[in-house]
Formats: C-alpha cells, sequence, structure tokens
C-alpha cells in the first residue's frame, strides 16, 4: 500500500514539472498572477461541486491558511519565478523543500532531527543544481527572491497539512478542493490590483491554461494532499525533486538542450536522493553497536556449571 500511495503522489511533481514548458511557450508573458488563478480557482470550484463537501468550524480557518500557503501565496511566486529565470534554475530553488521540510518538522511536528532527510535533502538539490544550472544561466535577483518565497511557504504549508491532517468525513478531492478554491479566492483581488484585466487568451493559452488547470491542478493536487496526510512528510517532500528533472527532460527534448555527462551525474544523484528519501534508517541499538549479546542475563546467574 505504501508504494502503491508514493507511486500515485509522485504523479504530481511529474506533472508540475510540465509547467515551466506550458508557461514559457503557451501563456501569455507579464501575468504569472492570472496564470496561478486560473490554476487554483476553477479546480477548486469544480472539486468542491462534485463532492458537495464544506468545511465545518475550525476547518474553515485551517483550509484557508493551508490555501494560501500552499496555493495562493506558492502559485503566483512559481509563475513570477518561472518567468524571470530559466526553467531550470527555477525548479532549482524549489527543490529546497525537502531541507525546509525536514527542519520545519522539527519545529512544528516536534520530530527528532533526521539527519537522513537533511543529508539526502542537500543531495538532492546538488544533483538538481547539476542536472540544470549550466554556465550561462541567469539569476535575476526578483526571480530568485520570488523562487525560495514561494518555496518557503509551500513547505509550511506541507508541514501544517501533516500536522492538521484531514478531517473525519471529507475526502482527498474535497480536501484538495478547498485550499484550491481558498487559494483562488486569495489571489482574485490580488491578481486585479496588479494586473488589471485578463490578458487576451487564444487557443494556445486556453490549452496550457486548461492543462495547469484539471491534470496540474485538480488531479495533482488531491494525490498530493492524499499523500501527504499518509505518507511521513518528508518521504512526500523529496518527491518534490521529480519536478525540476522533468522539466529538464522536457527542455531537452522539446526545446534542443542538450544533456552532457555533468547533467546524467546530476540526475542519477537526483534519483538516488528520491529512493533514500522514502527509506527510514532503523537506529541502531546500543548493545549490538557495542558487539554485546542483545539480551544480557542478571548478574550472579550463569549458564556454566559450578
Amino acid at each position: 500500500m505504501r508504494i502503491r500511495t508514493t507511486l500515485l503522489t509522485a504523479l504530481a511533481p511529474l506533472v508540475w514539472g510540465t509547467t515551466y514548458v506550458v508557461t514559457t511557450e503557451l501563456l501569455p508573458p507579464g501575468h504569472p498572477l492570472f496564470a496561478g488563478l486560473m490554476r487554483a480557482l476553477p479546480a477548486g470550484l469544480v472539486a468542491i461541486a462534485l463532492t458537495r463537501t464544506l468545511p465545518r468550524g475550525t476547518w474553515w480557518l485551517k483550509a484557508s491558511a493551508l490555501g494560501v500557503l500552499n496555493i495562493g501565496v506558492f502559485l503566483p511566486l512559481l509563475f513570477v519565478s518561472a518567468g524571470r529565470l530559466p526553467g531550470g534554475v527555477a525548479a532549482t530553488l524549489g527543490a529546497a523543500q525537502p531541507l525546509l521540510v525536514a527542519v520545519l518538522a522539527v519545529a512544528v511536528l516536534h520530530q527528532r532531527p533526521s539527519a537522513w532527510s537533511l543529508a539526502w535533502g542537500i543531495a538532492g538539490v546538488a544533483g538538481v543544481g547539476l542536472v540544470v544550472i549550466g554556465p550561462g544561466a541567469g539569476f535575476d535577483p526578483a526571480g530568485v527572491a520570488a523562487g525560495l518565497a514561494g518555496t518557503g511557504a509551500m513547505a509550511l504549508g506541507v508541514t501544517l497539512t501533516k500536522r492538521w491532517g484531514r478531517p473525519a468525513g471529507a475526502g482527498p478531492t474535497a480536501y484538495a478542493g478547498w485550499q484550491l478554491a481558498a487559494g483562488g479566492l486569495f489571489l482574485v483581488p490580488v491578481t486585479w490590483l496588479v494586473e488589471g484585466a485578463p490578458p487576451a487568451v487564444g487557443a494556445p493559452a486556453a490549452l496550457g491554461y486548461l492543462w495547469l488547470g484539471l491534470p496540474g491542478g485538480l488531479i495533482a493536487y488531491v494525490l498530493w494532499f492524499r499523500g501527504i496526510t499518509t505518507l511521513p512528510v518528508t518521504s512526500v517532500a523529496v518527491l518534490g525533486l521529480l519536478s525540476p528533472m522533468v522539466a529538464a527532460l522536457l527542455g531537452a527534448v522539446l526545446l534542443g538542450q542538450l544533456l552532457g555527462p555533468v547533467q546524467l551525474a546530476g540526475f542519477a544523484l537526483g534519483l538516488a536522493a528520491i529512493v533514500a528519501g522514502q527509506l527510514s534508517p532503523r537506529p541502531r541499538r546500543p548493545g549490538r553497536a557495542r558487539g554485546l549479546p542483545p539480551r544480557a542475563r542478571p548478574a550472579g546467574l550463569s549458564s556454566e556449571p559450578a
């Protein structure tokens, strides 16, 4: 069951890895907030209409907070970063999320610090960096700031999602719908104030928004939040490394960006970090570590004859 849940959860970052190509090749430039709005609000309203389930009690506040962190703040910053940086550079900033989640798991979830999670989180960022950052990579300060801020917001949202869990009576689709709708509603006034009227939407842009809203919005977030509430939060976070790796592959296949030996080595390191992130090393027993028998005999007793 855990393997099946992990594979289904991994589909979300695999789909999100297409965001960078879709943003640069299909969407009208200069409207990152509108892109985030179109990804979130329609998908959220569809999910609520299908499930006919609304939050109750304190979950109105919790769902709103999670929606703002995971959707309302993260998505526009993601599109700002993707629009101002090369896709691989923007994706590498997102690869820092497992490190932030490992730290927040200690502070918010009161988990014991895990050297294993931190070490493989660093290895994952290094692997993604080798894949996507070349000598000619651009580092626009505003794009870098947006990418890091978005990564931090979603890392906190993921950690709080794990802490609060999912309320009884709400399935994964309803739970994702609440957050998508809350994040989308948060973006409505912000988008209008910052970007003004929506851009003209032609056939390529309509196709891009449809892709971002259905597979990249509704389906991906249902799988993602289901995984967070079921699997260890650090294991889910490290799956996010799949997103920049998919972005790099699409860049090579669709945009003619070559992958050399360094990039291939980065792929291997990134995949190793993803697999290792799904494992939890067993703690060593003090007695075994020193070569002692697993159970010591009480003092004064012996199996040898007198």
